[in-house]
C-alpha cells in the first residue's frame, strides 16, 4: 500500500509597501491576512517594510549573483526564497508605487522568480490602480507572474474606523478571487520551480 507524499503548505507573504507615519496600509494588510488565514491553501506571513527597515540598496555585488554581504539582505532573501506567492499592499504616490517597495524588489532577483504576485491597492478616486499597473511591469521583469484579479479600495480613509479597515462586501469578494487565483497559480509554479511539472 502506497501513501501520497506529504506536500508542505504554500506560504503566502503579504508585503506592506507604505512606510510613512499615519499610513492606512498596515490596517488594510491586517484585514487581508485575516482573509488568508481562512484559506486552506496557504500559510500566511506578513512583512511590513517599515519594520523590515531595509536601507537604500547597499550591496556591492549585483543581486543576481546572490553574493550578499549584509545581514539584512540575507534575512530578506530567506523570507522571499521560502515564499510561494506574494500580495503587495500598496498606495499610489504620484501615479506610482512607494520607493520602499521598489527598493525591496531590487535587493533580490533569483528569489522572486516563478512565483505569482497579486496586489491590494488603495487610495482616493483611483484606488491605487495606476501604481498597480506600474508595479506589474517591475514584477514581470523579475520573472514573477502578476495575476489578473486585484483588490482596489477607493476613498480608503472613509473605510478606516478606529485604526481598523472595515471592508465592504465587494472587497471581501475581490479578496476571495485573488486568493483562489493565487492558489491555482502558485501550485503550478511550485511544480515549475521543483521540476516536477
Amino acid at each position: 500500500m502506497t501513501s501520497e507524499p506529504l506536500v508542505a503548505p504554500m506560504t503566502l507573504t503579504t508585503v506592506v509597501a507604505s512606510t510613512r507615519p499615519g499610513r492606512v496600509g498596515r490596517s488594510v494588510a491586517d484585514w487581508f491576512t485575516s482573509q488568508v488565514s481562512e484559506c486552506d491553501h496557504f500559510e500566511s506571513h506578513l512583512v511590513d517594510l517599515r519594520e523590515l527597515d531595509l536601507p537604500f540598496y547597499d550591496e556591492p555585488h549585483p543581486p543576481a549573483l546572490r553574493q550578499y554581504t549584509k545581514s539584512h539582505t540575507r534575512a530578506w532573501s530567506r523570507i522571499v526564497d521560502t515564499s510561494d506567492a506574494f500580495v503587495f499592499v500598496t498606495p499610489e504616490y504620484n501615479g506610482g508605487f512607494p520607493a520602499p517597495l521598489k527598493n525591496a524588489w531590487d535587493y533580490l532577483v533569483v528569489e522572486w522568480q516563478h512565483k505569482p504576485a497579486a496586489f491590494v491597492s488603495y487610495g482616493g478616486v483611483s484606488a491605487g490602480t495606476r501604481a498597480v499597473q506600474m508595479a506589474k511591469q517591475v514584477v514581470a521583469n523579475l520573472r514573477m507572474l502578476p495575476i489578473g484579479p486585484t483588490v482596489s479600495i477607493p476613498f480608503v480613509n472613509e473605510q478606516v474606523d478606529d485604526g481598523a479597515f472595515r471592508p465592504g462586501k465587494i472587497h471581501e469578494a475581490a479578496a476571495g478571487q485573488v486568493l483562489e487565483e493565487l492558489a491555482r497559480t502558485a501550485t503550478v509554479m511550485r511544480r515549475l520551480r521543483s521540476g516536477t511539472y
